[in-house]
C-alpha cells in the first residue's frame, strides 16, 4: 500500500516527507495506521549516526495507532484494536522466558538491522528502492507502519489516544527504572541527573515510592521547576557550582542510595557514579552514541558500589503500560502534561525543539 513517511536520506540531515510503499504484513507482523509518534532522544542519536541503523530509512519508535491487518500467527491483537507500539521481543530466548523481554537476546537485530531477519525491508520508495524499516520494530515516523506484533500492546484510555504514544519508550524507561529496576527502600535518597522526559518520569515514579529524598540535577530552570512540581524534594543547577557531587552529598547528608543518569553524557555518567557510596547503585539510562566510554574510580566501586544499565524500564509492556495509564487516570502519574503536539509535516521543528530543551516531549500527530 502507499503511505507517507518521514525519511532520513543521510546521517545528520533533516527528515523529508515523501510517499512510500509498504509491504503487506508477514507472519508475526501487523499493519498499523499510525495516529501519533513521540520523538525520543534515541531518534536523534540514530539520526546523527550514534546507532547502527542503515540509511536511507525511516526512524520513529514511539507509535500509537489502530491495527488494520495482521499476518499469520498473530493472536495478541486484531484489526480495530488501538495499540501502543513498544519494543519487540522473540518470546523464546532465555531472557524472554524469564520475564525479561527488554533484554531479549534477539533485540539488537530486531530494532536496528533495518529490516527483517531474512534481509528484506517493509518500506520502499515509489521508485522501488529500499528504505530501512523496523526501527525498534516499528519505524513509526509514517502514517502507516509494518510492526512486529510482539511489541504491540492493546489499550483503552480516557485521555487522547495520541498521548499514549509517549509511553512507548522514554517515559516508560524513566518510570520503569524506579518502579521495576531500582527496588527503592523506605527512606532512600535518589538523585536524578537530567529532567527531560525520562528524568521527569523518574521523578513522578520516585514520588510514588518510599524514598524521602528526590534530588534532581538539571541546568534548565523551567525543568527544575517541573521537577519540584512532580515531587522532587531538592533541585541543583549544575551551572552554579563545579562540585555537583559535593552538592548532592550535602543535600543527601552523605552518598545517595540511588543515582540515575538520564542524560547520556559521559561526564554526567561519572558524576552519577560518584554520587553513590557503598552498596549504592548508579543506574545508566540515557542513550549515548555507540562507542562512548566512561570511567569510574576503582577502589570506591570495589567497596560495594553497583553500576548497572537498564533498558526500557525493564518492563513487561502488557502489564506496565495499563498500570501507568491507570495511575495517570488517578492523577498520580501525569505524564501527559509533558507533551506538546506538532503536525507530522513539522517533524524537523519538533526535533529541534526537543534538542534545544524548549519542549520536554514532542509528539507528532500524523493527520
Amino acid at each position: 500500500m502507499k503511505t507517507v513517511a518521514a525519511t532520513l536520506s543521510q546521517l545528520g540531515k533533516d527528515f523529508e516527507i515523501e510517499d512510500v510503499v509498504l509491504d503487506d504484513p508477514r507472519a508475526g507482523e501487523a499493519l498499523v495506521e499510525v495516529f501519533a509518534s513521540g520523538i525520543c532522544h534515541t531518534d536523534a542519536v540514530a539520526q546523527h549516526g550514534g546507532l547502527p541503523f542503515p540509511v536511507p530509512g525511516v526512524l520513529g519508535h514511539e507509535g500509537v495507532g489502530r491495527v488494520l491487518a495482521v499476518g499469520e500467527g498473530v493472536t495478541s491483537c486484531k484489526p480495530g484494536d488501538n495499540v501502543l507500539m513498544t519494543w519487540p521481543s522473540c518470546g523464546s530466548c532465555r531472557n524472554c522466558k524469564a520475564g525479561n523481554p527488554r533484554f531479549c537476546l534477539d533485540l539488537i537485530p530486531m530494532i536496528l538491522a533495518g529490516g527483517r531477519a531474512d534481509g528484506s525491508t517493509a518500506i520502499k520508495r515509489t521508485d522501488g528502492s529500499a528504505l530501512g524499516s523496523h526501527f525498534f520494530g516499528q519505524s513509526s515516523f509514517a502514517r502507516h507502519s509494518i510492526v512486529y506484533a510482539s511489541g504491540l500492546v492493546p489499550f483503552s484510555t480516557d485521555i487522547p489516544v495520541e498521548a499514549v504514544s509517549a509511553l512507548s519508550c522514554g517515559i516508560a524507561t524513566g518510570a520503569g527504572a524506579i518502579m521495576n529496576a531500582a527496588h527503592v527502600e523506605p527512606g532512600s535518597s535518589i538523585v536524578i541527573y537530567g529532567a527531560g522526559a525520562v528524568g521527569l518520569s523518574a521523578v513522578m515514579a520516585a514520588a510514588l515510592s518510599p524514598a524521602t529524598k528526590i534530588v534532581v540535577v538539571e541546568p534548565n530552570q523551567s525543568r527544575r521547576a517541573k521537577a519540584l512540581s512532580y515531587g522532587a524534594t531538592d533541585v541543583i543547577d549544575p551551572k552554579t557550582d563545579a562540585d555537583v557531587v559535593g552538592l548532592v552529598r550535602e543535600v543527601c547528608h552523605g552518598p545517595a542510595d540511588l543515582a540515575l543518569d538520564c542524560s547520556g553524557h559521559t561526564a554526567v555518567v561519572r558524576q552519577t557514579i560518584d554520587s553513590v557510596g557503598m552498596l549504592g547503585t548508579a543506574m545508566l539510562i540515557g542513550a549515548a552514541p555507540a562507542g562512548a566510554t566512561f570511567t569510574a574510580d576503582h577502589q570506591s566501586t570495589l567497596w560495594g558500589k553497583r553500576i548497572v544499565g537498564t533498558l526500557g524500564g525493564e518492563s513487561q509492556s502488557t502489564r506496565f503500560i495499563p498500570a501507568l495509564l491507570e495511575l495517570q487516570g488517578q492523577g498520580r502519574f501525569p505524564f501527559d502534561e509533558l507533551i506538546e503536539y506538532f503536525d507530522f509535516e513539522d517533524i524537523n521543528a519538533a526535533q529541534a525543539a526537543s534538542a534545544s530543551g524548549d519542549v520536554v516531549k514532542p509528539v507528532l500527530r500524523m493527520s
